[in-house]
């Protein structure tokens, strides 16, 4: 499915409207990739820079609330709330969290596989919203610009426009992302034990 719709995005016969939207959609499934075919996107002239970088900035968005809100309804589930709350080790993952809410929900921005348990904590943990939308937001619009910035640059240069490899940029960047995305994991979770 997402092979399908980044390549539906990529073919140029898809209006700027359903552009956006299902760069927010790919959002929603991979993050990284959404940003690097927006910027590639853009680098080619088929979508106007204003316009992706909102349409991820969206996406990401919208799915980081809507992880914080499903945290938030997942505790009105009684024995899930119970399991938890009794749970040693969820304690102390509770005292790490609120503790530094805001530095700890920014850090996890940028760690790959803490975002979905952390945001969706955040809600079950009743983090205060605009605490948890002030990190994330910013979090992802320092991320979101680098990467979208650095694939733009690429991919707007000469030899990208001319070269019949231009779409092979959006699975090297990915691939790039995902491999700074692991070694960012294990560095963390490295000076976490």
């Amino acid at each position: 499915m997402i092979a399908e719709l980044q390549a539906w995005l990529t073919s140029g016969t898809t209006s700027l409207t359903l552009l956006c939207v299902g760069i927010v959609f790919l959002s929603y499934l991979l993050e990284d990739l959404a940003i690097a075919t927006a910027a590639t996107l853009s680098a080619l002239g088929d979508m106007p820079s204003s316009l992706a970088l909102m349409a991820i900035f969206i996406g990401i968005a919208t799915g980081d609330l809507g992880l914080y809100v499903l945290g938030y309804y997942a505790r009105k589930v009684r024995w899930l709330r119970y399991r938890a709350l009794s749970n040693a080790s969820f304690k102390v993952v509770r005292k790490k969290l609120t503790q530094r809410a805001f530095l700890n929900l920014f850090l996890i921005r940028f760690i790959p596989g803490l975002r979905t348990i952390g945001f969706t904590l955040s809600g079950f943990l009743l983090i205060p919203l605009p605490v948890f939308f002030s990190a994330v937001l910013l979090a992802t619009s320092i991320w979101t610009l680098v990467v979208f910035t650095l694939i733009y640059q690429i991919g707007s240069s000469v030899f990208m426009q001319v070269s019949e490899l231009k779409w092979v940029l959006i699975p090297l960047v990915f691939g790039l992302l995902f491999l700074i995305n692991r070694f960012l994991n294990k560095s963390f979770t490295r000076g976490m034990s």
